[in-house]
Protein backbone atom coordinates (compact mmCIF):
# COMPACT_ATOMS: atom_id res chain seq x y z
CA UNK A 1 0.00 0.00 0.00
CA UNK A 2 2.91 2.48 1.06
CA UNK A 3 4.76 1.43 -2.44
CA UNK A 4 1.50 2.44 -4.14
CA UNK A 5 0.90 5.82 -2.79
CA UNK A 6 4.96 6.36 -3.64
CA UNK A 7 4.24 5.72 -6.89
CA UNK A 8 0.89 7.55 -7.32
CA UNK A 9 3.34 10.45 -5.67
CA UNK A 10 5.76 10.06 -7.97
CA UNK A 11 4.28 9.66 -10.83
CA UNK A 12 2.37 12.61 -10.54
CA UNK A 13 5.12 14.97 -9.87
CA UNK A 14 6.24 13.73 -12.93
CA UNK A 15 3.29 15.19 -14.49
CA UNK A 16 3.15 18.67 -13.12
CA UNK A 17 6.53 19.28 -13.89
CA UNK A 18 7.21 22.29 -15.97
CA UNK A 19 7.72 21.99 -19.49
CA UNK A 20 11.36 22.37 -21.23
CA UNK A 21 9.95 24.81 -24.14
CA UNK A 22 8.57 27.24 -21.15
CA UNK A 23 11.74 27.08 -19.42
CA UNK A 24 13.63 27.88 -22.92
CA UNK A 25 11.36 30.60 -23.70
CA UNK A 26 12.10 32.65 -20.76
CA UNK A 27 15.82 31.68 -21.30
CA UNK A 28 15.70 33.25 -24.72
CA UNK A 29 13.50 36.16 -23.95
CA UNK A 30 16.57 36.98 -21.04
CA UNK A 31 19.00 36.87 -23.57
CA UNK A 32 17.36 39.22 -25.47
CA UNK A 33 16.96 41.73 -23.02
CA UNK A 34 20.33 41.25 -21.98
CA UNK A 35 21.94 42.13 -25.63
CA UNK A 36 19.01 45.42 -25.97
CA UNK A 37 19.84 46.82 -22.91
CA UNK A 38 24.26 46.41 -23.87
CA UNK A 39 23.60 47.84 -27.43
CA UNK A 40 21.57 50.83 -25.91
CA UNK A 41 24.62 50.92 -23.53
CA UNK A 42 27.06 51.59 -26.20
CA UNK A 43 24.46 53.92 -28.31
CA UNK A 44 24.71 56.30 -25.13
CA UNK A 45 28.32 56.49 -25.84
CA UNK A 46 28.74 56.75 -29.12
CA UNK A 47 25.51 59.79 -28.05
CA UNK A 48 28.20 61.44 -25.53
CA UNK A 49 31.09 61.15 -28.39
CA UNK A 50 29.55 62.15 -31.33
CA UNK A 51 32.88 62.90 -32.93
CA UNK A 52 34.08 59.04 -33.23
CA UNK A 53 30.78 58.37 -35.43
CA UNK A 54 31.90 61.68 -37.58
CA UNK A 55 35.58 60.62 -38.02
CA UNK A 56 34.25 57.09 -39.34
CA UNK A 57 32.56 59.57 -42.08
CA UNK A 58 34.71 62.31 -42.68
CA UNK A 59 38.29 60.36 -43.36
CA UNK A 60 36.89 57.91 -46.00
CA UNK A 61 35.67 61.03 -47.63
CA UNK A 62 38.84 62.93 -47.92
CA UNK A 63 40.64 60.30 -49.10
CA UNK A 64 37.81 60.10 -51.70
CA UNK A 65 38.39 63.22 -52.54
CA UNK A 66 41.61 63.98 -52.08
CA UNK A 67 43.31 60.38 -53.79
CA UNK A 68 41.14 60.52 -55.82
CA UNK A 69 42.03 63.87 -57.70
CA UNK A 70 45.22 62.95 -56.82
CA UNK A 71 45.56 59.82 -59.71
CA UNK A 72 42.80 61.10 -61.65
CA UNK A 73 44.58 60.73 -64.86
CA UNK A 74 45.77 57.17 -63.63
CA UNK A 75 45.46 55.07 -66.46
CA UNK A 76 43.64 52.60 -65.03
CA UNK A 77 41.26 52.04 -67.87
CA UNK A 78 43.43 50.02 -70.00
CA UNK A 79 43.50 47.25 -67.45
CA UNK A 80 40.21 47.44 -65.94
CA UNK A 81 36.74 47.97 -66.87
CA UNK A 82 36.34 51.10 -64.75
CA UNK A 83 36.73 54.25 -67.07
CA UNK A 84 38.74 56.67 -64.46
CA UNK A 85 40.43 56.54 -61.36
CA UNK A 86 38.05 57.81 -59.13
CA UNK A 87 35.15 55.08 -60.23
CA UNK A 88 38.12 52.06 -59.56
CA UNK A 89 39.15 53.65 -56.24
CA UNK A 90 35.66 54.19 -54.40
CA UNK A 91 35.03 50.31 -54.02
CA UNK A 92 38.20 50.56 -52.26
CA UNK A 93 37.36 53.66 -50.00
CA UNK A 94 34.20 52.26 -49.07
CA UNK A 95 35.48 48.82 -47.93
CA UNK A 96 38.12 49.98 -46.06
CA UNK A 97 35.76 52.42 -44.27
CA UNK A 98 34.08 49.41 -42.88
CA UNK A 99 37.42 47.70 -42.08
CA UNK A 100 37.99 51.01 -40.20
CA UNK A 101 34.88 51.00 -38.26
CA UNK A 102 35.13 46.94 -37.56
CA UNK A 103 39.13 47.31 -36.52
CA UNK A 104 38.19 49.40 -33.56
CA UNK A 105 34.63 47.79 -32.17
CA UNK A 106 36.71 46.58 -29.40
CA UNK A 107 37.86 49.65 -28.43
CA UNK A 108 34.62 50.27 -25.79
CA UNK A 109 35.16 46.50 -24.41
CA UNK A 110 39.33 47.67 -23.91
CA UNK A 111 38.01 50.60 -21.84
CA UNK A 112 35.22 48.48 -19.59
CA UNK A 113 38.49 46.37 -18.71
CA UNK A 114 40.51 49.24 -17.52
CA UNK A 115 37.92 51.29 -16.16
CA UNK A 116 36.01 47.90 -14.30
CA UNK A 117 33.07 47.86 -15.76
CA UNK A 118 33.65 44.76 -17.64
CA UNK A 119 34.44 43.09 -14.17
CA UNK A 120 31.07 44.80 -13.19
CA UNK A 121 29.07 43.11 -16.07
CA UNK A 122 30.89 39.74 -15.53
CA UNK A 123 29.73 39.35 -12.43
CA UNK A 124 26.43 40.23 -13.03
CA UNK A 125 24.11 37.56 -13.20
CA UNK A 126 23.90 36.96 -17.16
CA UNK A 127 22.37 34.14 -18.95
CA UNK A 128 24.94 34.20 -21.27
CA UNK A 129 28.67 35.84 -21.73
CA UNK A 130 27.95 35.40 -25.34
CA UNK A 131 25.37 38.54 -25.36
CA UNK A 132 28.49 40.65 -24.67
CA UNK A 133 29.94 39.47 -28.50
CA UNK A 134 26.68 39.58 -30.00
CA UNK A 135 25.59 43.09 -28.64
CA UNK A 136 29.10 44.32 -29.69
CA UNK A 137 28.87 42.78 -32.76
CA UNK A 138 25.51 44.41 -33.57
CA UNK A 139 26.01 47.98 -32.66
CA UNK A 140 29.66 48.30 -34.82
CA UNK A 141 27.68 46.83 -37.53
CA UNK A 142 24.41 49.03 -37.31
CA UNK A 143 27.48 52.47 -36.75
CA UNK A 144 29.66 50.86 -39.65
CA UNK A 145 26.03 50.46 -42.03
CA UNK A 146 25.27 53.93 -41.38
CA UNK A 147 28.70 55.32 -42.15
CA UNK A 148 29.71 53.39 -45.69
CA UNK A 149 25.80 54.66 -46.48
CA UNK A 150 26.89 57.91 -46.49
CA UNK A 151 30.30 56.71 -48.64
CA UNK A 152 28.27 54.91 -50.86
CA UNK A 153 25.77 57.89 -51.39
CA UNK A 154 28.80 60.53 -52.08
CA UNK A 155 30.93 58.12 -54.31
CA UNK A 156 27.83 57.65 -56.81
CA UNK A 157 26.87 61.05 -56.66
CA UNK A 158 30.34 62.27 -58.25
CA UNK A 159 31.01 59.76 -60.70
CA UNK A 160 26.42 60.08 -61.65
CA UNK A 161 26.22 56.57 -61.34
CA UNK A 162 23.11 54.60 -60.67
CA UNK A 163 22.75 51.08 -58.90
CA UNK A 164 19.97 49.03 -58.84
CA UNK A 165 18.03 47.38 -55.87
CA UNK A 166 19.34 44.05 -55.93
CA UNK A 167 23.16 45.35 -56.37
CA UNK A 168 22.58 47.72 -53.94
CA UNK A 169 21.75 44.67 -51.53
CA UNK A 170 24.22 42.91 -52.38
CA UNK A 171 27.16 45.40 -51.87
CA UNK A 172 25.40 46.10 -48.07
CA UNK A 173 25.84 41.95 -47.46
CA UNK A 174 29.53 42.23 -48.55
CA UNK A 175 30.17 44.83 -46.12
CA UNK A 176 28.34 43.30 -43.50
CA UNK A 177 30.40 40.22 -43.87
CA UNK A 178 33.49 41.98 -43.32
CA UNK A 179 32.25 44.27 -40.54
CA UNK A 180 31.73 40.95 -38.60
CA UNK A 181 34.82 39.10 -39.44
CA UNK A 182 36.55 42.03 -38.72
CA UNK A 183 34.80 42.99 -36.07
CA UNK A 184 35.25 40.03 -33.99
CA UNK A 185 38.56 40.01 -34.09
CA UNK A 186 38.98 43.09 -32.70
CA UNK A 187 36.90 42.11 -29.54
CA UNK A 188 38.70 39.08 -29.54
CA UNK A 189 41.73 41.75 -29.45
CA UNK A 190 40.15 43.48 -26.60
CA UNK A 191 40.51 40.80 -24.19
CA UNK A 192 43.97 39.40 -25.29
CA UNK A 193 46.24 42.69 -25.29
CA UNK A 194 47.57 44.33 -21.81
CA UNK A 195 45.57 47.91 -22.36
CA UNK A 196 44.15 50.28 -24.50
CA UNK A 197 47.86 51.62 -25.85
CA UNK A 198 48.62 48.18 -27.44
CA UNK A 199 45.46 47.89 -28.71
CA UNK A 200 45.72 51.65 -30.44
CA UNK A 201 49.56 50.70 -31.78
CA UNK A 202 48.26 47.70 -33.02
CA UNK A 203 45.61 49.33 -35.02
CA UNK A 204 47.97 51.38 -36.50
CA UNK A 205 50.04 49.26 -37.75
CA UNK A 206 47.53 46.98 -39.51
CA UNK A 207 45.56 50.12 -41.25
CA UNK A 208 47.67 51.31 -44.01
CA UNK A 209 49.24 47.83 -44.79
CA UNK A 210 46.33 45.74 -45.33
CA UNK A 211 45.20 48.69 -47.50
CA UNK A 212 48.00 48.68 -49.18
CA UNK A 213 48.20 44.89 -49.41
CA UNK A 214 44.48 45.26 -51.13
CA UNK A 215 43.71 46.19 -54.74
CA UNK A 216 41.66 49.07 -53.17
CA UNK A 217 44.82 51.91 -54.77
CA UNK A 218 45.92 49.55 -57.71
CA UNK A 219 45.35 46.08 -59.59
CA UNK A 220 46.78 43.10 -59.03
CA UNK A 221 48.62 43.42 -62.50
CA UNK A 222 50.17 46.71 -60.87
CA UNK A 223 51.44 45.20 -58.07
CA UNK A 224 55.16 42.76 -58.22
CA UNK A 225 54.68 39.02 -57.60
CA UNK A 226 55.16 38.78 -54.08
CA UNK A 227 52.64 41.44 -53.36
CA UNK A 228 50.33 39.76 -55.53
CA UNK A 229 50.27 36.76 -53.21
CA UNK A 230 49.81 38.94 -50.17
CA UNK A 231 46.55 40.53 -51.76
CA UNK A 232 44.94 37.25 -52.87
CA UNK A 233 45.79 36.22 -48.97
CA UNK A 234 43.57 39.69 -47.72
CA UNK A 235 39.79 38.98 -47.43
CA UNK A 236 39.38 42.78 -48.66
CA UNK A 237 40.24 42.02 -51.94
CA UNK A 238 37.72 39.60 -52.90
CA UNK A 239 35.30 42.17 -50.72
CA UNK A 240 36.82 45.33 -53.00
CA UNK A 241 36.41 43.33 -56.58
CA UNK A 242 32.94 42.14 -55.81
CA UNK A 243 31.74 45.58 -55.38
CA UNK A 244 34.04 46.94 -58.10
CA UNK A 245 32.36 44.69 -60.43
CA UNK A 246 28.98 45.39 -59.16
CA UNK A 247 29.90 49.28 -59.78
CA UNK A 248 31.27 49.10 -63.54
CA UNK A 249 28.04 46.70 -64.77
CA UNK A 250 24.83 47.71 -65.00
CA UNK A 251 22.75 44.26 -64.32
CA UNK A 252 24.54 41.71 -62.29
CA UNK A 253 25.78 38.11 -63.63
CA UNK A 254 26.58 35.88 -60.80
CA UNK A 255 28.64 33.48 -63.11
CA UNK A 256 31.10 35.81 -64.53
CA UNK A 257 34.82 36.16 -62.69
CA UNK A 258 35.63 38.70 -60.84
CA UNK A 259 39.25 38.40 -60.07
CA UNK A 260 41.90 36.11 -61.00
CA UNK A 261 44.00 35.42 -58.06
CA UNK A 262 47.42 33.64 -57.65
CA UNK A 263 45.48 30.35 -56.91
CA UNK A 264 42.32 30.52 -58.44
CA UNK A 265 38.86 32.62 -59.62
CA UNK A 266 35.96 33.76 -58.04
CA UNK A 267 32.77 35.24 -58.82
CA UNK A 268 30.51 36.73 -56.47
CA UNK A 269 28.45 33.68 -55.11
CA UNK A 270 31.93 32.36 -54.15
CA UNK A 271 33.24 35.28 -53.05
CA UNK A 272 30.20 35.62 -50.32
CA UNK A 273 30.37 31.91 -49.24
CA UNK A 274 34.06 32.24 -48.69
CA UNK A 275 33.38 35.54 -46.88
CA UNK A 276 30.60 33.63 -44.63
CA UNK A 277 32.77 30.83 -44.28
CA UNK A 278 35.59 33.64 -42.54
CA UNK A 279 32.75 35.14 -40.65
CA UNK A 280 32.34 31.72 -39.09
CA UNK A 281 35.71 30.84 -37.76
CA UNK A 282 36.21 34.63 -36.96
CA UNK A 283 33.15 34.20 -34.51
CA UNK A 284 34.21 30.35 -33.15
CA UNK A 285 37.57 31.52 -31.97
CA UNK A 286 36.13 34.46 -30.60
CA UNK A 287 33.85 32.68 -28.34
CA UNK A 288 36.50 30.44 -26.81
CA UNK A 289 38.75 33.20 -26.29
CA UNK A 290 35.67 34.74 -24.47
CA UNK A 291 34.75 31.99 -22.64
CA UNK A 292 38.27 30.98 -21.89
CA UNK A 293 39.11 34.62 -20.41
CA UNK A 294 36.10 35.12 -18.69
CA UNK A 295 36.51 31.99 -16.33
Amino acid sequence: MINTSRNNLKYNSIKIRPKKNIKSTIYIQNIYQEIICLIKRYYIQTQRRPSSLLSGILQPLLWLILFGALFQNAPVNLLTQNKNYHQFLSPGIIVFSSFTGAISSGLPIMFDREFGFLNRLLVAPLKSRNSLLVSSIIFIATITTLQTSFIIMSSLAMEYNNLNIQQIIIIFVILLLITLSIGSISIGLAFILPGHIEFLALILILNLPTLFSSTALAPLSFMPYWLQIIASINPLTYAIESIRYLYSIPYTNYENSIIKTVWLSLDIKNTIWFLILLTFICFYLVKNIILYKCE
